[in-house]
């Protein structure tokens, strides 16, 4: 028996989840903040590095989707959790922006080869249906591993603002080593070495994949909705920091610098988003069709009345119970979302399908957030801000189609 054998597919599923959640949270805690203090990029910089990220997992997120489906969802998980710790260790060492913005192409990279081959490979391992409830429970297990990693973030930044980024990668570039030894793939079917076509495999899986989206119409309003979560997300994500620091005074409390308010911030969002996420896998029927979806309706639309308030209000603390809102409710919606569209689609292209709603939201940031840039450089962040809530309005009613689907032209005689 090889020793990969000896794991439990859930508890290999759930340990990535810890350890990815908790290296993003070592460096993401200090991000923007070393990027600005330590290697001077100004808001125009910040913005194009979220344009090259998301430009990057726009052209890659379907063809490592593809090749995770006709080689192995276990490889490609593997190649992505390494190339994301090159990528954060690559930016801690050199701090010139055009170092950054390399260092988001190689994270870019490795997040398609995860993205969608992770969900897929568990989902064939214990079968859809349990993976809904299991896909909750690793985002609040994610989420306390991304709680644990804050103070250690802030502990590391005092010694040097690019000391997180090199520990995150260092995290990840272990992780994909234990991975090989504790992953197993028997669920899922490779093409065989015999039947094995190269290209002629990747193109028909990549059709096949398509052509399910093409033909559901639910599938369909699904990637529709989400080109509008990324359209407002990337103007939100990017500008949140730069709010809080240009238009609110941070409370008069001493021996806390601006670090450490932004870990507390940090920290609050995720136990709020631990409490949502896991009192929707406790009481939500995930494989009801109709739950998910209106939760996922309630999810978005208090996303919208968050980053509204947070736009307008001049209060500090309301400010900050409004993005901790924001951030619980995407926190919630994404296993749901996951767990949706895994009920809707095929083993054979399921890793495909889920790229390309990947790279549909991508594709939102990548219109999103340059829109929400100049927004904020014509007028005003706060002008920034409510545009980006504004963009995800239409999502609302494309998930409704999820539940009622369209009537066809018989029906409607």
């Amino acid at each position: 028996m090889l020793l990969r054998d000896r794991y439990r597919p859930e508890h290999v599923y759930l340990f990535h989840s810890i350890l990815m959640s908790a290296a993003f949270s070592l460096a993401w805690t200090i991000n923007q903040i070393y990027r600005v203090q330590t290697v001077g990029m100004d808001p125009l910089q910040l913005v194009l590095t979220g344009t090259t990220l998301e430009v990057t997992v726009l052209l890659f997120e379907i063809p490592t989707g593809v090749l995770a489906d006709v080689y192995s969802r276990r490889l490609s998980t593997i190649l992505g959790v390494g190339l994301i710790g090159a990528s954060f260790i690559i930016e801690g060492s050199v701090p010139i922006f055009a170092i950054v913005l390399f260092s988001q192409i190689i994270w870019g990279i490795g997040w398609t080869f995860i993205s969608g081959a992770h969900d897929a490979w568990i989902a064939d391992e214990i079968g859809p249906d349990k993976a809904g409830q299991l896909y909750l429970r690793a985002t609040s297990l994610g989420l306390i591993g991304n709680l644990a990693a804050i103070p250690i973030s802030v502990a590391i930044a005092q010694f040097g603002l690019n000391l997180p980024f090199l520990v995150a990668g260092g995290v990840c570039l272990l992780l994909a080593l234990v991975l090989i030894f504790v992953m197993s793939e028997h669920g899922f079917q490779p093409v065989g070495q015999d039947d094995r076509q190269t290209w002629d495999d990747l193109r028909e899986t990549l059709r096949q994949g398509l052509g399910m989206v093409r033909t559901k119409p639910v599938l369909m309003a699904f990637m529709g909705a989400a080109i509008f979560v990324g359209l407002y997300s990337e103007g939100f994500d990017r500008l949140t920091e730069a709010h809080f620091l240009t238009n609110f005074n941070f409370p008069d409390v001493p021996a806390i610098e601006v670090v450490a308010w932004f870990g507390f911030i940090r920290a609050g969002r995720i136990l709020l988003s631990v409490g949502a996420t896991e009192m929707a896998r406790r009481r939500m029927r995930v494989q009801e069709n109709r739950t998910l979806v209106r939760a996922l309706q309630i999810s978005y639309g208090l996303v919208v009345l968050g980053i509204l308030i947070f736009a307008c209000t001049g209060s500090f603390w309301l400010a900050l119970l409004a993005t901790w809102l924001v951030h619980s409710m995407r926190a919630l919606a994404e296993p749901l979302k996951t767990a949706w569209i895994n009920q809707h689609i095929e083993s054979r292209v399921r890793a495909t399908v889920l790229s390309t709603a990947s790279q549909m939201d991508a594709f939102g940031q990548m219109i999103g957030g340059p829109i929400s840039g100049i927004v904020g450089t014509l007028r005003s962040i706060r002008a920034a801000l409510t545009t980006s809530a504004i963009m995800l309005l239409p999502a609302l009613p494309l998930y409704q189609r999820l539940v009622i689907p369209p009537r066809t032209p018989d029906e409607g005689n």
